[in-house]
């Protein structure tokens, strides 16, 4: 197994900002299977309001393997004014934003299969329509790829 690494991706804005997801550690859960999370560490905004990613792995009955990689983003509420009293409520989480990708591997798949499944979704995803060598530096891309949970 592969120690757990921060993970630095940019996001889609028109001028592009790095993002860290700090690991925060591995668990197993009798219904998700192996759970590893990771967050942003603003200390501008509450914890419960920083970007999270979580993986998940769990063995399927026949041995196949469902394999998950969930981003969700924290979207803040302000409010504005005090009242009579002078009072403004601190802002909190309004709701969140969520998005996945899920994965199902035959025990028999290989790493060059999952390889490829995982290439064609990020770059069906991404819009990419030129050639663009797999990334297998990080974690989410170890889990997929050559089924391994970080530690």
């Amino acid at each position: 197994m592969s120690g757990q690494a921060t993970i630095v991706s940019f996001d889609g804005a028109s001028t592009p900002v790095s993002h860290s997801f700090i690991p925060l550690g591995v668990m197993s859960d009798e219904k998700l299977g192996d759970v590893a999370k990771w967050r942003e560490a603003y200390s501008s905004i509450p914890v419960n309001a920083n970007p999270r990613i979580t993986s998940f792995k769990k063995s399927l009955r026949g041995g196949a393997e469902r394999v998950e990689i969930r981003v969700e983003i924290p979207v803040m509420e302000t409010a504005t004014g005090a009242n009579a009293q002078g009072y403004t409520a601190p802002p909190k989480v309004a709701y969140v934003d969520q998005g996945s990708a899920v994965f199902y591997f035959s025990d028999r798949s290989t790493i060059a299969g999952r390889r490829l499944i995982r290439q064609l979704l990020t770059n069906i995803i991404g819009g990419i329509t030129t050639s663009v060598a797999p990334l297998t530096l990080h974690d989410a891309a170890q889990l997929i790829d050559l089924d391994v949970v970080p530690s």
